[in-house]
């Protein structure tokens, strides 16, 4: 089988100039990704796609396989499936035509590579049963005080009509919420290119450990001194 991991990594970064790779625990923070695409026992070829040369010259420095991406396709409003479909147009010219495709976010450092292959076993143990893709997720908790704020007119809205709240315990169990990590996402090549996204019709959810969405300076301080709390125990 042949498994292709693609790590989107674009120069614009409007919150963070040069997001991608920032020193994060002395390392870039591209590097935490790459490390677990090389080191996962699924992973059979690691393509970094950007527009820039900066971190192209990084990526290549870190043993990535880097494919120039189109300008157009590195805009603020630029969606993440049509690069991988630009990837995988180029691959095939290559005559390369991969089974899977890995989406991994360099902006996930903390997942590694026995995160991925522990995703990807739960792909296989259940692509029989028509499973056609996974992604990396967890659990919102307690759902039936969740609201969400309309960014056009800032006002506010429950999940849940708050004037007859459900019990948290029905909440729980009939109404579990969940959001993707971001982290990873596995889905098969043929799903990708007929749904043009990176989950498929028919997901699983992989639970991953503690994840950081690299966003925000904290983020990037939090992000560190788990790193290197791990490091420590490691050691």
């Amino acid at each position: 089988m042949e498994v292709l991991a693609i790590i989107p990594v674009r120069g614009g970064s409007k919150g963070i100039p040069g997001k991608n790779i920032k020193p994060l625990a002395g390392r870039p923070l591209v590097a935490y990704t790459i490390d677990a695409a090389h080191n996962s026992k699924y992973v059979t070829r690691t393509i970094v796609s950007t527009e820039n040369k900066t971190i192209k010259d990084t990526a290549l420095s870190l043993g990535a396989e880097v494919l120039d991406r189109p300008i157009e396709l590195a805009q603020d409003e630029t969606k993440t499936a049509p690069v991988l479909l630009h990837v995988l147009d180029e691959l095939e010219k290559q005559n390369y035509h991969p089974d899977v495709v890995v989406l991994l976010q360099a902006t996930c450092p903390l997942r590694d590579s026995k995160e991925l292959d522990e995703a990807f076993e739960l792909f296989l143990k259940n692509e029989k049963n028509g499973c056609d893709s996974v992604f990396a997720g967890k659990r919102l908790g307690v759902t039936h005080s969740k609201w969400r704020q309309d960014p056009d007119t800032g006002e506010y809205e429950c999940l849940f009509d708050y004037r007859h709240r459900p019990r948290r315990q029905d909440v729980d169990r009939h109404y579990p919420l969940l959001c993707e990590t971001g982290a990873t996402y596995i889905i098969k090549t043929d799903v990708l290119k007929e749904v043009k996204d990176f989950i498929g019709k028919k997901p699983l959810v992989y639970f991953d450990g503690l994840c950081v969405d690299i966003d925000t300076e904290q983020d990037f301080e939090t992000a560190a001194q788990i790193i290197e709390q791990r490091r420590r125990e490691k050691n």
